[in-house]
């Protein structure tokens, strides 16, 4: 019978995390069983540092961005005998599964803890990149996508009013999940991702045959691990005659309050994961597949590679002319 269950959050922080803790913990005191929430991702495991959580000190926080928990990169969990001073910890103190909430990179960290400690891991995918394996969706992208939207809408009154033409990079330095979605969100003329790089002379070519149509601004949007902005900015401006300006939306897309949509996803993405523990069932990850919660072995998820689908640029390149 599960009696405690602990929670971590781990990686880079995203909208709807804070969701996601408070779901998790109502749902657990549901099923009468204890949270426990590791503080500073895996450093909590480390220090023995963690905090009760209960209905009541949760409340308040859904539509808080963030992690009331905190997380940093630790570095130290990736020795062998400080996974087994974590596995220590979650002994001391009678855990009997842990929820751990971030991306792939925290999910092979709790595989690792899953074999020194034999304590059952449940992931919940929690990362504005979107690039976790196994889901459709991940808590915080739909927060992510709106806030580097609404910033990019602002930035093409100006590109207009100038008749500029404006490189707007966003997070993404792997994938390109943020960059593409946000690129049709907005009517870019170029998006620019790790996954299918173009030079200067193909950006420029589609620039000037832009101009050629009538338009005197444009946005391009560009992953943040497409390659440097800021150089495409200058050998852009030495070589056009227009106006090229950049603008970095920065991190302003991980914080701020979760949409109703990163809500709902961690509402349900944390009711699914307690069930699963309560069912006695471990080193899964919880996700969204064609519309239904789900789950799916988390070595699976963690090693695997989520395919973008590329062919959302050629539907960007004709909306775009």
């Amino acid at each position: 019978m599960v009696k405690t269950i602990g929670i971590v959050t781990s990686g880079g922080d995203a909208p709807g995390m804070n969701a996601a803790i408070r779901a998790v913990t109502r749902v657990a005191a549901c099923r009468d069983v204890q949270m426990l929430g590791f503080e500073r991702g895996w450093d909590g495991l480390l220090s023995n540092c963690y905090r009760k959580l209960t209905p009541r000190n949760v409340g308040g926080i859904i539509q808080t961005g963030g992690t009331i928990l905190h997380t940093l990169r630790c570095p130290a969990f990736e020795q062998p005998q400080s996974i087994e001073v974590a596995a220590e910890t979650l002994r001391q103190n009678n855990v009997d599964a842990l929820v751990v909430i971030g991306g792939d990179g925290s999910f092979r960290g709790a595989l690792e803890l899953s074999k020194r400690s034999g304590v059952p891991m449940i992931g919940i995918p929690a990362t504005i990149d979107n690039d976790v394996y196994g889901t459709d969706e991940t808590i915080g992208f739909d927060t992510a996508v709106n806030t580097a939207v609404g910033a990019i809408d602002k930035i093409r009154d100006t590109a207009i009013s100038h008749e500029r033409i404006f490189i707007v990079e966003v997070m993404g330095r792997k994938r390109g999940f943020l960059a593409l979605e946000v690129g049709i969100c907005v009517g870019a003329e170029v998006i620019l991702i790790p996954e299918k790089p173009l030079d200067t002379c193909d950006v420029i070519k589609i620039m000037e045959a832009s101009s050629k149509k009538g338009k005197r601004a444009g946005i391009i949007v560009a992953a943040e691990g497409f390659g440097d902005s800021s150089k495409l900015t200058q050998e852009m401006q030495k070589q056009t005659s227009s106006e090229v300006r950049l603008s970095i939306v920065g991190y302003s897309q991980r914080g701020g309050s979760p949409t109703a949509r990163s809500r709902l996803l961690a509402s349900l993405f944390a009711e699914k994961a307690v069930n699963l523990i309560c069912e006695g069932k471990g080193n899964l990850v919880v996700g969204l597949q064609n519309g239904v919660i789900s789950s799916l072995d988390m070595e699976k998820s963690a090693r695997g590679s989520k395919p973008l689908d590329l062919r959302l640029l050629q539907v960007a390149e004709m909306l775009s002319v």
